[in-house]
């Protein structure tokens, strides 16, 4: 009898995260949602991450109605979302209520699998979400961030894994947001995952440097239970393993994946123009589908790698994406060697940009890094070295203990702002995780609906 694997389909998520900065809109999946459906996935990455961003900022749409209607197209397919942690979907941390209540709202909205992480690798900073996704009756996946570090560790990656599954997480993923995890730490990691763990360990692992391939086959090898893949045609560069390659591989294996490819061609068919209106129209830079092997070096995240290329061609300075990315491991090591992943890639990536169009190093500090250096995203893996924790905080002391615990609830004071701007608990959410991008978009959407009800007045007197 052959060994299941699960497969985990992203290209409504971190595949088009990776390649076009989520600029997917919702008309360009509509109508495939029900053949996806039909595909014999395990799960679908569909939400979470930059997808509720970037709604609301650049596709004028709700994320949670977006949410909601593929939840109505999609029967018979596990629905999944990344979660940040303390940081639920923004930048920042968050009060408990507030992530008890993105996390219960989230789960009644059609999603069933949350892969939650957080970006320093701390279990405190996701204890929260992992215990409401379990009372919302969601399956709470714990993710490690892969990087490499001198204190991060083969022993302290299992050790976390200990500790996720002792929290209640009904699996394990191992995230390799920047495609760094060779084949053989990969073989390797999992079975000693494998082997201290009772419950299913995955891995999520982007082609940036070429290795993920080998990787994901390596760790299915070693026991996997199930792994991320991307539809062909944004598969590849900064995105993900292509589902087809991987299946057909496994189906002369020992291995059952239960995905048709037949229906994964009609899929692929149907994005092949979605992929070709990006590169037109300049959305998708072709730099991203290429192999970056440098990328071992400054472990930069395809989602990470395609922002860093849209903030220098927006000011005209592609040309300093080499020197960017040679800061990029610099400013990483001073701020503690944090994984890159989001926030974190995003406050690196930011200021080693900064760093080198001003010319010197921390002439400019952004509010995020200080915030960071101050405590506020929880304690960082390794001491921040004293030159940036001086130009960030001056006289000023860092933290003491759990900054969460201090912060205010949220949601009431959003619900007294928002007044009628707010048909639902979820539009609070969104802005309370998007204050300036939800409200444009509540005030938008009310003056439309204002101006329908003109026209049927209008109407009903002619």
């Amino acid at each position: 009898m052959k060994r299941k694997v699960n497969i985990t389909e992203v290209v409504l998520r971190d595949a088009n995260q990776s390649q076009i900065a989520t600029r997917m809109p919702r008309s360009d999946f509509a109508d495939i949602l029900e053949t996806m459906d039909e595909a014999g996935y395990y799960s679908m990455e569909v939400w979470g991450g930059a997808t509720f961003d970037s709604c609301l900022r650049y596709l004028d749409e709700d994320p949670w109605d977006r949410l909601r209607f593929i939840r109505s197209k999609v029967k018979k397919t596990k629905l999944q979302m990344l979660l940040r942690g303390q940081n639920i979907l923004g930048y920042k941390h968050y009060s408990d209520e507030t992530v008890r209540a993105f996390v219960r709202k989230s789960v009644e909205n059609g999603i069933d699998i949350i892969r939650i992480f957080d970006a320093l690798n701390d279990p405190a900073n996701m204890a929260t979400a992992i215990d409401e996704c379990l009372k919302a009756g969601g399956h709470a996946q714990g993710a490690i961030c892969y990087t490499i570090s001198p204190i991060h560790t083969f022993e302290s990656y299992v050790e976390l894994g200990k500790k996720l599954e002792e929290m209640g997480c009904n699996s394990i993923c191992i995230k390799d947001m920047a495609g760094i995890i060779s084949p053989q730490i990969a073989y390797d990691l999992v079975k000693a995952l494998k082997k201290e763990l009772k419950v299913p360990v995955y891995l999520h692992s982007h082609t940036t440097t070429g290795l993920a391939q080998m990787a994901l086959l390596k760790a299915i090898e070693a026991g996997a239970d199930g792994v991320d893949t991307a539809i062909s045609i944004f598969s590849g560069g900064t995105s993900h393993p292509s589902t087809e390659s991987l299946v057909y591989t496994l189906n002369e294996m020992d291995y059952d994946t239960g995905v048709d490819l037949g229906v994964c061609k009609k899929i692929n068919d149907h994005f092949k123009p979605v992929q070709a209106r990006f590169l037109k129209e300049g959305g998708l830079n072709p730099s991203v589908l290429t192999t970056k092997i440098d990328a071992l070096t400054y472990q930069v995240p395809g989602g990470m790698l395609s922002n860093l290329i849209s903030q220098l061609t927006a000011v005209g300075k592609l040309d300093k994406l080499d020197e960017v990315l040679l800061e990029t491991p610099k400013v990483r090591e001073d701020m503690g060697y944090p994984p890159l992943v989001t926030p974190m890639s995003q406050m690196v990536g930011t200021q080693a940009v900064t760093n080198v169009l001003t010319g010197e190093r921390y002439k400019l500090i952004s509010n995020e890094v200080k915030a960071y250096c101050r405590g506020e995203y929880g304690h960082a893996p390794a001491p921040i070295s004293e030159e940036l924790m001086k130009k960030a905080l001056g006289d000023e002391k860092p933290i003491e203990g759990r900054y969460d615990d201090t912060i205010e609830p949220e949601i009431p004071g959003a619900k007294e702002y928002l007044g009628n701007l707010a048909e639902s608990e979820e539009d609070v959410l969104s802005y309370v995780a998007f204050p300036q991008q939800a409200e444009k978009y509540l005030r938008e959407r009310m003056e439309k609906k204002a101006l329908k009800v003109s026209y049927r007045i209008q109407e009903v007197e002619e």
